[in-house]
């Protein structure tokens, strides 16, 4: 596979990357790998701007920084400039998406998908008692949304199958039935070109930490459109999403634009080495970090799916994300034997081994010694 790495447009990009030649990390659909810069650029935020600058800083870029870098990671997921927030973890954003989704609806249900990641399910059941609208949990090929449904709240990509919804046909589902939609883009964010804006998605949330590389606990996104940005009554009115937050005013006036998506103090050390994270994707086509992952996840399925007692539970065709899922009752202590041999994926309970493939450090190399680490701890 070393003539695939040759030719392959993104490979430049790995040098951008702390790894070790010696591992094979197919982990980044849970934590993405560090950005060289990352260290650099945290070292000059501690010393110079909190060190020397103190709390001018705030005043120097600081403040703005949940916007700026929103509109960073809005180039990404098809948003223009002023749509997307950066704060918060993404169940607080789920929280507040599906809050403001359903303030002062006459509809009574919340729709979420029956296998959603379990923090989803979580505060969707929390919104609904809240409200006192039903859940109702239902499979993506079974939502059956009715006149009765205020939202649906959906994964892009599965986290446990790495299966792909259809974004357009699953929003234009919705929107016949006059519900709106949340997406939640954990899995797909930073590796499938996303287009909020043109599909019309009405609220979208995602973390930072996987495919954009921002570092464990690094702060999660929220996108709310233009157009809805009026309307969007948020449940937590934190004084930072205030129209004049420095004005300590008493009553609670939302900011006019999606500043009003922010709660509390920015996390400024997280929220700025994310800034650094996502330098790596300046220059970078979408279409080039799809095309290559459609790739590597092919390649790397084509060498594992005749291994003995190994079921491939990832789609085939091109309704996938950039991870690889494999059935097997022994799927923990395969996963442990595997770290060991430096050969890094990961286990979900009970018999799910997964395997993330990021297009830009990832190469077919890694892909061609994991297959064959699997097989030899098989």
């Amino acid at each position: 596979m070393t003539d695939l790495d040759a030719v392959d447009p993104l490979a430049p990009l790995r040098d951008l990357f702390d790894l070790d030649d010696d591992v094979v990390y197919l982990d980044g659909n849970s934590l993405g790998a560090p950005p060289r810069a990352v260290a650099e650029r945290v070292q000059e935020v501690v010393r110079q701007q909190w060190g020397r600058r103190l709390i001018r800083s705030w005043s120097e870029g600081w403040w703005e920084a949940p916007q700026r870098v929103g509109d960073r990671i809005g180039a990404l997921v098809g948003a223009a400039p002023g749509q997307v927030v950066v704060g918060d973890s993404t169940s607080v954003n789920i929280f507040k998406a599906l809050m403001a989704a359903v303030r002062g609806t006459d509809r009574g249900e919340v729709v979420v998908d029956a296998g959603t990641f379990p923090t989803d399910g979580y505060i969707a059941r929390s919104v609904a008692e809240l409200t006192g609208l039903d859940l109702r949990p239902a499979a993506p090929d079974a939502l059956e949304p009715t006149g009765r449904t205020a939202v649906v709240l959906l994964n892009h990509v599965d986290y446990r199958t790495g299966r792909m919804l259809d974004m357009a046909a699953v929003t234009e589902q919705v929107h016949a039935v006059g519900a709106k939609v949340v997406w939640d883009l954990c899995h797909s964010a930073g590796v499938l070109p996303i287009e909020l804006d043109a599909l019309g998605v009405d609220l979208a949330v995602g973390c930072t930490y996987k495919f954009l590389n921002g570092g464990p606990g690094a702060p999660a996104f929220l996108y709310v459109p233009t157009a809805a940005q009026a309307e969007f009554e948020q449940p937590l009115t934190g004084w930072t999403g205030h129209r004049a937050p420095f004005a300590m005013e008493d009553a609670f006036t939302p900011d006019p634009g999606i500043a009003r998506g922010r709660v509390g103090t920015p996390d400024i050390l997280s929220m700025l080495a994310l800034d650094a994270a996502l330098d790596v994707w300046d220059g970078v086509s979408l279409a080039d970090v799809r095309s290559k992952g459609l790739k590597l996840t092919a390649y790397f399925r084509s060498l594992v799916e005749d291994l003995p007692g190994v079921e491939v539970i990832t789609p085939a065709d091109e309704w996938r994300g950039h991870q690889v899922s494999l059935r097997h009752p022994d799927a923990a202590a395969l996963m442990e034997k595997l770290i060991a041999r430096n050969v890094i994926g990961d286990h979900r309970p009970p018999d799910v081994l997964r395997f993330g493939f990021a297009p830009l450090y990832t190469r077919y190399s890694d892909a061609r010694r994991a297959a064959e680490a699997l097989a030899e701890v098989l």
